[in-house]
């Protein structure tokens, strides 16, 4: 495949993970009309996010497999189709349950889009112009975060029903694209004749499910209380009964879900739990506003705006980092990634009296997640997983960003509430989080160095024949 076909492709997948990034951030502004217009509470309202979020673990582990099974173009616009229906459902839905059907059907087909893109670049870059191409997949969220918002506003005066009804065309152009330039990668025709891991898919559908709801239900201002009711620890012992019960399945399964082996992998375990680490400070963002809010007496949408350093320079990061990726390698990127949220995180803890050094936190953070979302992380499991398994490897590495993600807004809404509340809550739920990110950043120590790193490269690329 030439440069030419390449940018091609690359196009799709942008655009295909943009729709779904961008449904996300459009969606925000909408939230207070939706609830009005169909008469339901905060709590209803907030299911909008939360059974996104739920369906969207679900499908990433299924869709990613079923990609390594039956080609990445098929899977990719089958997600690209099942997200363009439940915005169908949403857009036409006759009353809020159908709403959160819609929801649940957009964030099944939005699981797999992410991965899927991620596998289907290493499967036809060159590994010394995967870390360009993931990247400027990465730069998406960014972008979305950036535009999202507004557009969402725009729509917003012609109906939130708008907001829905867009993704139609936008899926139309993707997988219209889609059939003609995305690549057809499958097992051989001998492993695909295996029997699918049913037993293991359901049981690590089940357990992710139980996790977020467990999660879910936990209130931050009586964290301890709130663990011993029946709305949580239910749910978290059967998560982790399902678990460990998932593991046991696929050591038997004949083709499991996720191979035993990525389990297996050291690189592959430590950056499965890097990725959990960096979801956790990503989503602990949602508490910035309230932090200027509590510190500068700000409104709230004023202080909406304080994201806005962040992003950009998530933006701005992330394409800057895909190429410094294919010179330096993951672990010098990785470890930066991780020092810098570590002090964007103390920063902002100490940033109640300045105004300044608020910004500057933003910043900060917002480079130090541009070189841990996304491309370094996803650069080492193509580097690490065996091209049969891309698929489903990408989709723990997902799995695992999502539950870090869940685990963000029990955790910094539990201490900011046992300190207080105000700023001095959230100034020590920072504070706490840059600990976590100084963690993350010695654990970076165990990754590979680059010299290592090239030589599975070059292993890989002997065995299997480097993509061209």
């Amino acid at each position: 495949m030439d440069d030419k076909a390449r940018n091609r492709l690359l196009l799709v997948l942008f655009i295909g993970v943009l729709m779904g990034a961008l449904d996300i951030a459009i969606v925000g502004p909408a939230l207070p009309t939706i609830r009005d217009y169909f008469g339901v509470d905060d709590r209803a309202a907030a299911w909008i996010f939360s059974i996104y979020v739920l369906f969207n673990l679900v499908g990433t582990p299924l869709m990613a497999k079923l990609s390594d099974l039956y080609g990445r173009r098929s899977i990719y616009i089958l997600d690209v189709l099942i997200f363009a229906a439940g915005s169908l459902v949403v857009a036409a839905a006759p009353a809020f349950a159908w709403v959160l059907v819609g929801r649940a059907i957009q964030g099944l087909g939005a699981g797999g889009i992410f991965p899927v893109a991620s596998a289907v670049i290493g499967d036809t870059f060159p590994p010394e112009k995967r870390g360009q191409a993931l990247g400027l997949i990465g730069a998406v969220f960014g972008l979305a975060f950036i535009i999202g918002p507004i557009v969402g506003g725009l729509l917003l005066m012609a109906g939130w029903r708008w907001l829905f009804v867009i993704n139609l065309p936008i899926a139309a152009v993707v997988i219209a694209m889609g059939l003609r330039v995305l690549p057809t990668t499958r097992r051989t025709l001998s492993s695909q004749r295996l029997p699918f891991d049913l037993a293991g898919m359901l049981t690590l559908g089940v357990a992710l499910a139980s996790l977020a709801f467990g999660i879910n239900g936990i209130d931050t201002k009586f964290f301890g209380s709130s663990l011993a009711s029946p709305r949580v620890w239910p749910f978290l012992a059967v998560a982790a009964v399902l678990i460990v019960a998932f593991y046991a399945i696929e050591h038997r399964a004949a083709d499991p879900i996720v191979r035993p082996g990525l389990l297996g992998n050291g690189q592959l375990r430590l950056t499965n739990a890097l990725a959990a680490g960096a979801g956790l400070g990503e989503s602990g963002l949602v508490f910035v506003p309230a932090l200027a809010i509590a510190a500068f007496g700000m409104t709230s949408s004023t202080a909406s705006f304080m994201l806005m350093p962040v992003v950009l320079a998530l933006a701005v990061g992330s394409p800057v980092v895909g190429r410094l990726l294919d010179r330096l390698g993951s672990k010098v990127i990785i470890l930066a990634g991780a020092a810098l949220l570590a002090l964007g995180m103390a920063l902002l803890s100490m940033a109640a009296g300045s105004l300044g050094l608020f910004i500057l936190a933003g910043v900060v953070i917002g480079l130090g997640l541009s070189a841990l979302l996304g491309a370094p992380m996803r650069y080492i499991v193509l580097n690490e997983a065996p091209p049969a398994d891309r698929g489903a490897a990408q989709g723990v590495l997902t799995v695992f960003t999502g539950v870090g993600q869940l685990m963000a807004g029990a955790f910094i809404g539990a201490v900011a509430a046992s300190a207080g509340g105000g700023t001095k809550g959230y100034s020590t739920a920072y504070l706490i989080v840059a600990v976590v990110a100084l963690v993350l950043t010695l654990l970076a120590l165990g990754l590979k160095s680059r010299a290592a790193e090239l030589a599975t490269v070059q292993a890989n690329a002997s065995s299997a024949g480097a993509p061209s």
